[in-house]
C-alpha cells in the first residue's frame, strides 16, 4: 500500500508546507527505529519522551517526509516537513486517509467510562458472534478478528493500529467492530477520525488522576467521545451515574439512557442473585444470565441496549445474551475440593473494588469470612492507594495487602501508601505480605469451608511488573495451585 504525501495531509489543517508532497508513503510511525525512506515520521511530543528530538535520527536513517510542531532550524533539501498545530490528531487523521477510512465500512461502537468497558465491549463481541456475524474487538484483555485473538498492549491501541487493525477486519470480512476508548487515547487523539455507529458511557470514578490532574479534566476526556460523533450514531448513557447525562449535552448523535433506578429507555430489575449468576428482568423479560452483581446487571443492560439499536430482535438478545460467561479476569470463580470460593476480578479503582465486595456481601450469608487480597499499581494514580486500603477493610472480614504491578516504584512505599487509608477500628483485620504468591497462600491457609477470596486488581493478566521487567504471573493459576495442593 502506498499513498502520495498530497493524497494523505488532505483533511489534515496545515500551519505550513515544504518539500516535495509528490513522494510515495508505505509507511506511517512515530517510533524512530522503524523509519524507512518511503516513511513518514511524526513527532510527537508524549508524555516520556519528544519525538521531535529525533528528527535529525530519522534524516539519516533515509526518511523524507516529517510531521511535526515546531520545524527545525535549517530545513533539508530532498525532505518534506508538514507543519501542525498537533501531531498526534494529523496523525490519526492521516492514517485513516491510509487505511481509505475503514471505520465508515465498519459498524463501530466505542464504549468508555472509568469500569465495565471491557466487559460490556466484550460481550458485545461474543452477542454478534452468536448471532453469526463476522466481527472485530479491541479492548485491554485482547484485540481479536473473528477467532483470531491479537494480543493487547494499550486499552486502546495507537491511531495507525486502529486502523491498521480495522482494515484487516475488513479484509476478513467484518461486519461489526466492538472497542474500548480509554480517556488517555481520547485525549491522545488515537479514535480522532474514526466514524462510529454508536458510543456509550458505563460510569466514571477516581482513576487516571496521575494523567489527566483533576477529575473534571478526566470527565471531559470521556465526554469527548459523546461530542465528536456525528448525528447518524446513537449515544447510549448510565442514567444513574452522577455524570451520565453530562456526557450528552453537546452530542449531535441520538440519545438513549439505560438505568437500574430510575425512567430509561432500558431498564433492568435483580430479581435474584447468587455466585453463579442473576435472574434479572430487562425491559419486561425476565432470564438467568451468567453474570454476578448490579454493576454486571448495568453491563448486560448497556449490552442489550446497543444490541437493540443496532437492529437486533429484543427476545433474540436475550435469549443469545443469557448464554454468555464473564469475560476473563472478571469475577472468575474457582472452587476448591472443600467448598472454599475464591473470587479473581481485575478491580484496581476504588469504586470497582467496592462493586466487587458489595457483590460478594450481598450472596454471602454472613456465616463464612471474606478474605480479600489487594494492592495497588505502581507509577499509577497514588491518590487511590489509601482508598483503595479503606474500601477493602471496610468490606471484608481480613485483608491481606500486597504487590500489584510495582513497576518502577518501591513495591513498601506503595503499601505505606495503602495503609495510611486505614481505619484504626480495622487495623487488627489487616495483614501485610509483598510477595503476591505469599499473600495468596496465606489467604488460602487461613481459609476454611465456605470462606471467600477475593483476589484483586491484576484480574485477566498473566503478568506482574516489576522494575520495568514482566514476570510471568497469573492470580487463577496460584489459587488452583494451593487448592490443588490441600487435596
Amino acid at each position: 500500500m502506498a499513498k502520495k504525501l498530497a493524497h494523505l495531509i488532505q483533511s489534515v489543517q496545515t500551519i505550513s508546507v515544504h518539500g516535495n508532497m509528490e513522494n510515495e508513503i508505505s509507511l506511517l510511525t512515530y517510533d524512530s527505529r522503524n523509519v524507512t525512506a518511503d516513511a513518514v515520521f511524526f513527532a510527537i511530543k508524549g508524555t516520556q519522551a519528544d519525538g521531535h528530538n529525533y528528527i535529525a535520527n530519522v534524516i539519516e536513517k533515509g526518511c523524507k517526509a516529517i510531521v511535526c510542531e515546531v520545524l527545525p532550524a535549517e530545513l533539508n533539501i530532498g525532505i518534506a516537513f508538514i507543519q501542525v498545530s498537533n501531531t498526534s490528531e494529523a496523525m490519526a487523521l492521516m492514517a485513516a486517509e491510509f487505511y481509505n477510512h475503514p471505520s465508515k465500512k465498519l459498524i463501530l461502537v466505542a464504549v468508555t467510562g472509568t469500569n465495565g468497558k471491557t466487559t460490556v465491549a466484550s460481550l458485545l463481541f461474543s452477542l454478534f458472534r452468536k448471532f453469526g456475524h463476522h466481527v472485530g474487538l479491541l479492548s485491554t484483555v485482547q484485540n481479536q478478528i473473528n477467532e483470531t485473538v491479537i494480543p493487547s498492549t494499550h486499552t486502546t491501541p495507537d491511531a495507525i493500529r486502529i486502523n491498521e487493525l480495522l482494515q484487516q477486519m475488513l479484509e476478513a470480512g467484518c461486519e461489526y467492530c466492538f472497542m474500548e476508548a480509554s480517556s488517555h487515547a481520547i485525549d491522545q487523539n488515537r479514535i480522532k477520525g474514526l466514524h462510529f455507529a454508536g458510543v456509550l458511557f458505563t460510569n466514571i470514578t477516581h482513576d487516571h488522576l496521575d494523567y489527566h490532574v483533576t477529575f473534571d479534566n478526566y470527565i471531559k476526556a470521556k465526554k469527548k467521545l459523546f461530542d465528536d460523533v456525528n448525528d447518524d450514531a446513537f449515544a447510549l448513557t448510565n442514567k444513574d451515574d452522577k455524570n451520565g447525562m453530562v456526557m450528552l449535552q453537546n452530542t449531535k448523535a441520538t440519545r438513549y439512557t439505560y438505568s437500574l433506578k430510575s425512567m430509561a429507555d432500558f431498564k433492568v430489575k435483580i430479581m435474584e442473585a447468587d455466585f453463579d449468576g442473576m435472574l434479572l428482568n430487562m425491559n419486561g423479560d425476565e432470564a438467568w444470565f451468567r453474570l454476578v452483581g448490579e454493576f454486571n446487571a448495568y453491563n448486560l443492560l448497556a449490552v442489550y441496549g446497543a444490541a437493540f439499536l443496532l437492529g437486533k430482535d429484543k427476545h433474540e438478545i436475550i435469549t443469545l445474551l443469557s448464554s454468555l460467561s464473564s469475560v476473563n479476569g472478571r469475577f472468575d470463580l474457582i472452587k476448591s475440593a472443600n467448598g472454599i470460593v475464591a473470587i479473581v476480578d481485575y478491580a484496581h479503582t476504588p469504586d470497582a473494588l467496592k462493586n466487587v465486595l458489595a457483590t460478594i456481601n450481598g450472596v454471602r450469608t454472613n456465616n463464612e469470612q471474606l478474605i480479600t487480597v489487594v494492592g495497588c499499581g505502581g507509577n499509577r494514580d497514588a491518590a487511590k492507594r489509601p482508598v483503595m486500603a479503606d474500601v477493602a477493610t471496610k468490606y471484608s472480614n481480613k485483608v491481606i495487602f500486597t504487590s500489584d504491578n510495582p513497576r518502577n516504584e518501591d513495591p513498601e512505599i506503595i503499601l505505606d501508601e495503602m495503609q495510611k487509608g486505614v481505619d484504626p477500628v480495622h487495623y487488627k483485620k489487616t495483614l501485610r505480605i509483598t510477595n503476591r504468591k505469599e499473600a495468596i497462600k496465606a489467604a488460602v491457609g487461613m481459609a476454611n469451608k465456605g470462606d471467600i477470596i477475593l483476589v484483586a486488581g491484576k484480574g485477566h493478566e498473566t503478568y506482574q511488573e516489576i522494575n520495568g521487567v514482566k514476570h510471568h504471573f497469573d492470580d487463577k493459576e496460584i489459587l488452583k495451585e494451593m487448592f490443588e495442593l490441600m487435596q
